[in-house]
């Protein structure tokens, strides 16, 4: 299905072509204008088409990536995928406001009054290097909707015995004929006095506003997991917003920031660190305290230890998240280092060694000529 190709538009439209394009064939395809069998499922395809294309965002997706690209990112919306629940603001931008239902005819655009979940909710919070390795236990404040205790959560004015609205008499919605472009429609929308609630205003809560919900600061005392990385987000259920009308409370997302550390540094469960030795260490092999997690510990460099070589201690690193008793390796660079001043005695015995070097490398050519000179002999 070619978008552009649905609302009659070249990939170079602009906006007001696109809103233009749409327009004039939202007018042609309305089921309640042309009662063709494939009219209604045209008047959706134009939805779906003009919802991507007037958003930035959603068309250099769709030019990119196509339909997958959309759904990859996420943009879908209830059974429908781009139904009706789009087409609804998209038509209200055209007639007024009021929405188009499944039936072909015009309708609210949900009931105020249905149950809805509350918000989830985002808390940063930062670690030491360490406490996300090993985790730690934090009390932290968060500020979320609870139920408003005057009302106890119902928004209505205890006081106040009449709640009906007397606009609506309680239904929540008006009845009204508007003309259109497409001729004259009789629609049913929200009560402008109560918003859809069939409450009278005036009945409201006065400290909620007839919401049912207050914003109360709350404390908890949140348990950090050994291993959690940089950006890692922990979900606690039920401490996000409380929902509204019987509806289930939303969850508070923690996102982890860990402060690096000065000695190591961390890939995925392995750790790394930097070891400076001597020349005489490498070359000798040496036993040398290094810096770990769980403290100091000693270690063996061998001899002959090359420059940037890596030593590994096993089950050094970091716990496994969500099962600590494996955790990764330590891995230790070795940095080899030459001295930057010499004493008069330390720069005869370094002479001593090079000629000594020399002499072993000219012997060592010596007895390969010799060598040599012998199979030709035979």
């Amino acid at each position: 299905m070619d978008y552009y190709e649905i609302l009659g538009v070249g990939k170079d439209a602009t906006k007001d072509e696109i809103k233009k394009a749409f327009r004039t064939k939202a007018r042609q395809y309305h089921p309640d204008v042309n009662k063709a069998p494939d009219a209604e499922e045209k008047f959706k395809k134009l939805g779906k088409a003009y919802e991507t294309l007037s958003d930035d965002s959603k068309r250099e997706l769709y030019d990119r990536y196509g339909e997958d690209g959309l759904k990859n990112a996420g943009y879908t919306q209830g059974p429908f995928d781009f139904g009706f629940g789009d087409i609804n603001d998209i038509f209200s931008q055209f007639f007024g406001g009021f929405d188009f239902g499944t039936s072909g005819g015009f309708s609210t655009r949900g009931n105020p009054n249905s149950s809805r979940r509350g918000d989830d909710l985002r808390y940063d919070i930062e670690l030491e290097f360490e406490e996300a390795i090993f985790g730690i236990e934090k009390e932290i404040k968060i500020k979320h909707l609870e139920p408003c205790e005057s009302c106890a959560g119902s928004g209505l004015d205890k006081n106040v015995k009449d709640i009906t609205c007397k606009t609506c008499g309680g239904r929540g919605q008006v009845q009204q004929t508007m003309k259109t472009p497409l001729g004259a429609f009789t629609t049913v929308g929200a009560c402008p006095s109560c918003h859809g609630t069939g409450r009278d205003p005036s009945a409201c809560c006065k400290k909620c506003k007839g919401s049912g919900l207050v914003e109360k600061e709350k404390t908890l005392k949140i348990k950090i997991p050994k291993g959690v990385d940089d950006n890692s987000k922990i979900r606690i259920s039920g401490e996000g917003d409380m929902g509204r009308n019987g509806g289930r409370s939303g969850d508070l997302y923690l996102v982890i920031h860990v402060k690096p550390s000065k000695i190591f540094e961390r890939l995925n469960n392995d750790i790394f660190s930097n070891l400076q030795i001597t020349m005489p260490q490498a070359v000798l092999g040496d036993k040398v305290i290094v810096e770990t997690l769980d403290g100091k510990k000693e270690i063996s460099v061998p001899k002959g230890i090359k420059n940037l070589e890596k030593l590994c201690l096993k089950g050094f690193g970091v716990p496994n998240l969500g099962n600590s008793e494996h955790r990764g390796n330590h891995y230790v660079t070795i940095s080899i280092t030459t001295p930057d001043k010499l004493s008069s005695k330390e720069e005869e015995l370094w002479r001593q060694l090079f000629e000594l070097s020399k002499k072993e490398k000219l012997n060592d050519k010596e007895g390969i000529v010799e060598k040599i000179k012998s199979s030709f002999a035979k």
